[in-house]
């Protein structure tokens, strides 16, 4: 599980890493697919920064952690770290769906991600739990 773990958080670096060139793009964004789909538009948006540092080097940094702990197996030390980037990329989506009415290609690629690592790092914690249970027992 380690692996699978680890090359998730590379591709939610890759994506991340995308979504920043787009941040920084001065000419046409080629992800600016219709009206509905412009990486564009989200990318250079007000909600586009946190603080003054774009999401997309938090979400580099983040993917970054999450790949260390998950070498490490310090499944345990993920969980808290990964739900909150899940429910933060979640807040996205909705701002999104909700207030920019444009989506990015680049942040349902990375809530994919972001998605699949939540559940499989809950997966792990929850039969490491289960594992230590059995050996009390």
């Amino acid at each position: 599980m380690r692996w699978v773990l680890v090359i998730l958080a590379v591709a939610g670096i890759v994506v991340s890493a995308l979504a920043l060139r787009e941040h920084y793009r001065i000419d046409a964004s080629p992800c600016s697919i219709n009206e509905r789909w412009d990486c564009g538009i989200v990318n250079k948006s007000p909600y586009a920064m946190l603080h003054g540092i774009p999401v997309a080097v938090i979400g580099i940094a983040g993917y970054l952690l999450l790949g260390v702990l998950a070498a490490r197996r310090a499944y345990a030390w993920m969980l808290p770290f990964v739900m909150g980037a899940f429910t933060f990329a979640v807040h996205l989506a909705d701002v999104e769906s909700m207030v920019l009415g444009v989506w990015c290609i680049y942040c349902v690629i990375s809530l994919g991600i972001i998605s699949l690592i939540s559940l499989l790092t809950i997966g792990v914690v929850i039969a490491g739990a289960a594992g230590q249970r059995e050996k009390t027992a």
